[in-house]
């Protein structure tokens, strides 16, 4: 019987505070990524989305066991979000213009051969209905701030409110790339209530003199 590796124990990115903003260096990560864009809570493309990965994800699992003897639980559901107007997450809650990518880590022991593998084998049943839009992918973040959110995800907007406004430029930093996501809970069978999601924002040294929460952030569909 091999060890487990859970990487919600082992990886120090997964680990985030409520009620705390932390600065902390995030390394590369490789995942199963899928897009796509509008309401999560009501478009038919974010639910295909979750039931394509997961399927892969459950296919690498239990090959990594059996061919390499690495055995792992599998990591979370994770999301970047991003629209046109970032105000859409944090005051309008404009659900309609929100794009996102949703995505698994793959352990860096798996190769894209085994990707491969475990996509042709989850669509060798009931095919998922996003699998033809799987890819795999390097995900640099490098500088982040994050905290941890219980509750809804309609509750997320003043937490991000006060990373965004106040704590980024009050340690001098301003926003560089996309909102993340890492849903500690499954949102599928958890009350809302109980949710525990990391909330992250990549950032860069802001310029100096500079008064508010710059961001960089080029937005493409």
């Amino acid at each position: 019987m091999t060890d487990k590796t859970d990487f919600k124990r082992s990886l120090d990115s997964y680990r985030a505070g409520r009620g705390r903003f932390r600065i902390l260096d995030v390394p590369d990560l490789r995942y199963l990524m899928v897009d796509g864009h509008g309401d999560p809570n009501t478009s038919p493309v974010f639910t295909e989305a979750v039931e394509s990965l997961y399927p892969v994800a459950y296919k690498l699992k239990f090959a990594s066991r059996q061919e390499l003897g690495r055995d792992y639980v599998v990591p979370p559901l994770e999301g970047l979000w991003w629209a046109p107007d970032m105000d859409s997450f944090t005051v309008s809650r404009d659900r309609s213009r929100w794009l996102w990518t949703l995505m698994i880590m793959v352990p860096d022991w798996i190769g894209q051969d085994m990707v491969a593998a475990a996509v042709e084998r989850a669509g060798s049943g009931k095919r998922p209905p996003r699998l033809d839009d799987i890819r795999l992918e390097t995900l640099s973040e490098g500088r982040c701030v994050q905290t941890l959110h219980v509750g809804p995800f309609d509750e997320e907007a003043d937490v991000l409110a006060r990373m965004h406004d106040e704590f980024i430029p009050e340690n001098g930093l301003r926003m560089v790339g996309r909102h993340h996501e890492v849903y500690l809970s499954d949102f599928r069978r958890a009350a809302p209530e109980k949710l525990r999601t990391v909330l992250r924002q990549p950032v860069a040294p802001a310029p100096s003199g500079s008064g508010g929460p710059l961001r960089e952030d080029p937005v493409t569909p």
